[in-house]
């Protein structure tokens, strides 16, 4: 893996980093949820520390995704097997039914981090996906 300095005065850097941006703010909605249902039942006091050390926890795991699937997208014919299970898991939506989502709001601080955090990690791959494959469309 080479990391190279960006050309801040180049078009193409800022159209990357659009798209990322983009690509990030679209995927990141059901994200905010968990996070305000994880938080629901804590008190003034805690709700606020609870959603930024949860979040912070959520963006360094994104972070890590994103480095891990970067490289991983340069692996031979892994696009077209998680093509397939993408798919796989489509029609499994479609089949069956709808069910109620198991985010519990906590009484507890840590107890809400450890969900944010969790949660999010679980819904974030789809995010760190788009943000590694949209930062390779335009790498040179």
């Amino acid at each position: 893996m080479v990391f190279v300095l960006p050309d801040l005065s180049s078009a193409v850097f800022w159209a990357a980093l659009w798209k990322i941006i983009v690509a990030n703010i679209i995927l990141s909605g059901d994200n905010a949820v968990v996070i305000a249902m994880a938080c629901h039942n804590l008190s003034d006091k805690y709700r606020r520390p609870a959603i930024m050390f949860g979040s912070a926890g959520a963006i360094v795991l994104r972070i890590v995704f994103c480095a891990v699937i970067g490289y991983l997208l340069s692996v031979p014919y892994l696009k077209l097997v998680g093509g397939a299970l993408l798919l796989w898991i489509g029609i499994k939506l479609l089949v069956e039914e709808e069910e109620d989502a198991n985010i519990k709001a906590h009484d507890n601080i840590w107890a809400a981090i450890w969900t944010i955090i969790v949660a999010d990690a679980v819904m974030s791959l789809d995010n760190a996906i788009a943000i590694a494959a949209a930062a390779k469309a335009t790498s040179p």
